[in-house]
């Protein structure tokens, strides 16, 4: 689970404008910290199946809010990947 703070500071690193928060950009962005923290929660409680299957869910939904991103505004998806650090 975030923090407010936690959400903000995500979200103003990937924002079109400063009411930007449902945007595909921030939905990843959102995404990608969940994911992270999840992950580290799941090193630690390996035998958690019901949050290892909503961290499947969570990255199925961030590839596709990705695969819409990359298809409607390709400098959008570049700049949001450089930023995150997903892609290598």
């Amino acid at each position: 689970m975030l923090t407010k703070t936690q959400k903000t500071r995500v979200m103003k690193g990937v924002q079109k404008h400063d009411q930007d928060t449902g945007s595909a950009a921030v939905q990843v962005g959102l995404l990608t910290k969940q994911i992270t923290e999840l992950t580290t929660h799941l090193r630690k409680h390996v035998k958690d199946k019901h949050s290892r299957r909503g961290l499947l869910q969570m990255v199925a939904d961030r590839r596709t809010h990705l695969k819409y991103l990359e298809k409607s505004d390709k400098k959008e998806y570049n700049r949001v990947v450089r930023n995150l650090g997903l892609k290598k």
